[in-house]
């Protein structure tokens, strides 16, 4: 099953076979419009709400889709991954409803309210020191075990998956000019590009400055693997992929960064004007439309809410604000 990730990169048709393949079993979950929040950020904004997802973030996706193509393949076995918690959620339920078992390697310092879902759904955690290198080598001891991995975004059904977001957003709101994702391993940003690609839409993606590895890996021509992600979205701090890497060099548009402070008050902004909690990582695109109003002032613009898994209690300490409580 192993394949050149340099050319085993889905393309448009495998997004469609997904859409069919998945639709069934996942949201297709509404666009959000805000007026008030379109006339502070000085755009038409489309929010995609993947925070109301099943598993609550748009991972359940590419889950999905890798354990049905496992279906439809004969492959039987439990599945396993590594993930901070929404792949692994994600995967426990996708695996659940197939009739298996996902094992996820899971950092040490993951939100308990991760935690508990990927166990909730089903799955079994297996802790880990929070490094690139020790998921990796988790995920690698459970592969040698003989379950199947399910990598969490460098894998072409996970991209194919992930892209089906992107393709109900162009169908729902089809005059978008532009369109802004989070950008951690790059499942999301891939699949998205390769959906609207025929859209002639602009991809953005956003990162956080203190787990800014792609745009470092841009500036170097390289996927700088040796990064050490220092940020509250926790969701957005694992290397990006190979496949990942190519397409978003090849198609993006640009990478922007924001800090953490701009993503704690992107939370709020959020709150306060679409009454929605929504996790760090979401945030990071709220914040890139404050940071960078340049890029998208007078443009109609979506944006994929990645997740909202958080409790009110970790949103007010992260925010310092009261409203939730």
């Amino acid at each position: 099953m192993t394949i050149d990730p340099l050319n085993d990169i889905p393309d448009i048709a495998d997004i469609h076979l997904a859409h069919a393949r998945i639709r069934s079993q996942v949201l297709r979950t509404p666009v959000l419009t805000s007026p008030s929040l379109d006339e502070y950020l000085g755009c038409s904004l489309f929010c995609k709400c993947e925070n109301l997802q099943r598993t609550g973030a748009f991972k359940f996706r590419g889950a999905s889709n890798a354990v049905k193509l496992l279906e439809e393949s004969g492959i039987q076995g439990d599945v396993a991954t590594h993930s901070s918690g929404n792949h692994g959620a994600a995967l426990a339920l996708a695996a659940r409803l197939a009739g298996r078992t996902a094992h996820v390697v899971m950092p040490s310092n993951s939100s308990v309210l991760k935690v508990e879902a990927v166990r909730g759904f089903g799955g079994e955690v297996h802790f880990c020191e929070p490094t690139h290198e020790s998921r990796r080598a988790g995920l690698e001891k459970l592969v040698a075990a003989g379950h199947i991995p399910v990598h969490p975004y460098d894998e072409a059904a996970i991209i194919a998956g992930q892209g089906t977001a992107a393709l109900e957003l162009e169908q729902d709101v089809p005059e978008l000019e532009q369109l802004v994702t989070p950008l951690g391993g790059g499942g999301l940003i891939s699949g998205t590009v390769i959906a609207t690609r025929a859209w002639g839409v602009d991809v953005f993606g956003v990162e956080p400055e203190g787990a800014a590895d792609t745009v470092a890996s841009l500036e170097a021509g390289r996927i700088v693997d040796d990064y050490r992600p220092d940020t509250i979205a926790d969701g957005l701090r694992a290397i990006v992929g190979q496949r990942n890497f190519r397409v978003i060099r090849e198609n993006v548009r640009e990478v922007l960064t924001v800090d953490d402070r701009e993503i704690r008050e992107a939370m709020v902004l959020f709150w306060r004007h679409c009454r929605l909690l929504i996790e760090p990582s979401s945030a990071t695109v709220i914040a890139a439309l404050r940071r960078y109003p340049d890029r998208f002032a007078g443009r109609k613009v979506g944006a994929i809410l990645s997740g909202g898994n958080i409790h009110p209690a970790d949103w007010v300490t992260l925010t310092g604000d009261g409203s939730p409580g």
